[in-house]
């Protein structure tokens, strides 16, 4: 294993490192979750108990709507290059010789690729209609 200066004079190796460095993580971690604990503001509680969104939770929601539209983009893009095509997942041509080479891989990633399309687009769907 490999030793390195830690800046004190004192040699020390990658694996107490590593340890060190995730116990004070974790140590970190937990005395900010103790800090946080029971301070949501009271007008978030009574929009919790009511029902609504507080306003946190609809800017995650917003936030995850964004992330999943760019990832229904990607995958709509690799559908259109190597997946499966037909009318289910709109879009492309695919590419024969990409296709071929997936295949290599994985008999079934042009299958893949078109079921993880679809699936993108019902999360996009979900959370879009879940805020509205």
């Amino acid at each position: 294993m490999s030793k390195f200066e830690n800046g004190l004079g004192k040699s020390a190796n990658r694996r107490s490192f590593l340890k060190n460095g995730m116990a004070a993580a974790g140590a970190a971690t937990v005395g900010a979750a103790g800090l946080l604990a029971g301070r949501v503001p009271v007008s978030d509680q009574e929009d919790e108990k009511s029902g609504k969104l507080t306003k946190g939770d609809a800017a995650i929601l917003r936030f995850l709507a964004a992330a999943e539209i760019l990832e229904t983009d990607l995958w709509v893009q690799y559908n259109e290059l190597g997946g499966v095509q037909d009318s289910e997942v709109p879009g492309g041509s695919g590419s024969a010789p990409y296709t071929a080479a997936l295949q290599v891989l994985d008999g079934d990633m042009p299958q893949y690729i078109h079921d993880n399309t679809e699936d993108e687009f019902t999360h996009e769907d979900f959370i879009n209609e879940y805020l509205t």
